[in-house]
């Protein structure tokens, strides 16, 4: 026998599926929030009429995977009069023949906008609704995405506020600027307005981001003197940055300093680094060479003794030798990241990196797998010394276990704690007890707000 599942489809419902970094998340709200505010709701992927995927364009494996969940969701929906798909994000920007590829994908598609046109999501499917199809919105439009307020969740305890869009870089195996355009810094008064708004709505953890915050100057604003303003906003909260170049460690170890020395900065640096070796990074078209960020990291780690630090490195660069990759092993052994994203390197659209002679797959896979051994390695003793730790951290959510939750203390660790059983976005105080991999286990002793 034969059964049938039917789903009702709900009128003015759309589905929305992000894929990729903070800003690319940032994104997804503010079409969320336009379109509840024009009169939709959300709903699941059966339910949706109109199902929205906000696309990645960073790496090729995510590239990949998007494809497929576009293809599956085309064989699902795509001959459905009643449902309409929209592709969002990078990579309809990242190439000229990737137009062609969505097409090939999905032959009906509704719409194709990229991530300068969120803002008419509302406009676009309006004109859906009134018969046309493969509409395509491609925009060089300089828009500030701050004065978008975002509609959280109720209960949302992180919100994101982006400052910039863009990058002044021209790195070789990069294709984001292709689709995030050239560098444009939202106006302060925008952005500390979105903050105000969040933590006015309940928000307690604040990631500022976009794809590079460390070149953000409105006019006299710098990124210190930005953070400065909302720090001094009256309002319990953490304050997060985003990806800083490591050229920044160079030329603005003081605005660094200014920043990390308010309490309500979390004592967190992501600088992805990429390489060890000045060769290669000179082939990135990197703007720094090792030497330059080696002091200032130094003086870092003397004057905040707990920070965490974060970094990218990629595996396998074109004629990365035998002798580069060991320079990025040793790197790796100095610094001791809390953090390391390892990538193993692969061609993108319209870049430089993608004409140069490629390494053997076999050698990148290698290179990586023997760099994440470095790291496990490192990673397994450099968080023993927050046992016995007694400190504050932020509730942020429950996890599946009973009665426990996951917080963040002032140096941004992961911080899991049993026994509590009372609303997330309050400061527990609490005592670390065990260490395993990136994450601290504590006991409760204290509820403070």
């Amino acid at each position: 026998m034969i059964s049938f599942k039917y789903v009702l489809l709900k009128q003015n419902s759309f589905y929305i599926e992000t894929y990729g970094c903070t800003a690319n998340k940032a994104d997804s709200y503010i079409i969320s929030t336009i379109l509840k505010k024009s009169g939709f709701v959300q709903a699941p992927l059966d339910s949706a009429q109109f199902i929205i995927v906000n696309t990645c364009a960073v790496k090729e494996q995510t590239e990949n995977k998007i494809n497929a969940r576009l293809g599956q969701i085309n064989s699902l929906y795509g001959k459905d009069k009643n449902k309409h798909i929209i592709v969002a994000g990078c990579l309809p920007h990242i190439a000229p023949d990737y137009l062609k590829r969505i097409k090939k994908i999905i032959p009906n598609f509704s719409a194709i906008i990229d991530v300068k046109s969120i803002h008419i999501i509302d406009d676009v499917i309006s004109k859906i609704r009134k018969g046309e199809s493969n509409i395509i919105s491609l925009s060089d439009n300089r828009l500030d995405k701050a004065k978008y307020l975002i509609d959280y969740p109720k209960g949302k305890i992180t919100g994101i506020v982006p400052i910039s869009e863009g990058c002044l870089g021209a790195c070789s195996y990069c294709c984001v600027k292709n689709a995030r355009g050239k560098l444009n810094c939202y106006s302060p008064q925008n952005i500390l307005k979105n903050v105000r708004w969040q933590l006015k709505r309940g928000i307690k953890q604040i990631y500022l981001t976009s794809q590079d915050c460390s070149i953000y100057q409105f006019r006299n604003t710098n990124l210190a003197d930005l953070v400065e303003r909302i720090t001094s906003i009256e309002s319990l909260f953490y304050l997060r940055l985003g990806m800083l170049n490591p050229l920044f460690l160079k030329n603005s170890l003081d605005q660094l300093i200014r920043i990390l020395s308010s309490k309500k900065v979390y004592q967190f640096l992501h600088i992805p680094i990429q390489s060890g070796s000045d060769m290669i990074l000179k082939k990135m078209k990197r703007p720094y060479r090792i030497s330059d960020i080696i002091e200032p990291i130094d003086k870092l780690k003397r004057k905040y003794p707990n920070l965490t630090l974060s970094t990218d490195i990629i595996c396998g660069f074109p004629t990365e030798s035998e002798y580069d990759f060991s320079k990025t092993i040793n790197l790796m052994k100095w610094l001791r990241p809390n953090i390391l994203n390892i990538s193993k390197f692969t061609t993108r659209p319209n870049t430089a990196a993608k004409r140069m002679n490629q390494l053997d797959n076999r050698i990148i896979k290698d290179r990586a797998a023997r760099l994440s051994k470095v790291y496990r390695k490192l990673l397994k003793g450099s968080n023993q010394k927050w046992i016995g730790w007694k400190g504050d951290i932020l509730i942020l959510h429950r996890t599946n276990k009973k009665n426990q939750v996951f917080g963040r203390n002032f140096a941004y660790k992961n911080v899991f704690v049993d026994d509590y059983d009372d609303k997330m976005g309050k400061s527990i105080e609490v005592e670390v007890i065990k260490v395993k991999g990136y994450n601290l286990f504590a006991k409760l002793l204290q509820q403070n707000i």
